[in-house]
């Protein structure tokens, strides 16, 4: 009874930490497999197993689950309203850490893991948002001079960065 205890323990522990990088959906996984644990904590508890490890063990699952589950509750509901995803494509903001070409911008006040499209900039330069990909931003570092023709849709790099400066 430990072993599926611990496998559920562990499912729900990897599926919070992947859904920070993949989104509301794995946080929901999280959730339902965290009540599923809190069930077989609870038969074990009842079977005669309840030690203070197994109260212990529910309690930190049952307030894991639930927290995870309104997080990822909360993530694919306020996507569905128009979340500030939508919102996001065309702002600026500035790097935060070197993009070699991933890494952490700050736009509208807020850290977001992102790729730049141009190739990798440093810390501190502006960047645009061209794309929100799920909880990934596709940004466009206004540092690089030049890339491939072609590699944003059909006006190319070129193009897009005389539109910026232009207006």
């Amino acid at each position: 009874m430990w072993i599926v205890a611990g496998v559920l323990l562990g499912v729900v522990v990897l599926a919070v930490v992947a859904g920070f990088h993949t989104g509301p959906h794995t946080h929901v996984v999280a959730g339902i497999v965290g009540v599923i644990a809190a069930v077989w904590l609870l038969a074990m508890a009842l079977d005669g197993r309840s030690t203070s490890l197994v109260w212990a063990l529910f309690s930190a699952d049952v307030i894991v689950s639930a927290g995870v589950g309104v997080m990822g509750w909360f993530g694919l509901s306020h996507r569905a309203t128009g979340s500030s995803l939508v919102r996001l494509e065309g702002a600026e903001g500035l790097a935060v850490s070197d993009l070699a070409p991933d890494g952490i911008v700050r736009i509208k006040g807020e850290q977001w893991s992102a790729h730049c499209v141009n190739g990798p900039i440093s810390a501190g330069t502006r960047v645009q948002v061209l794309q929100a990909a799920g909880v990934h931003l596709e940004v466009w570092g206004e540092e690089q001079a030049q890339a491939p023709p072609g590699a944003i849709g059909k006006d190319g790099p070129a193009q897009l960065q005389n539109k910026e400066k232009n207006g």
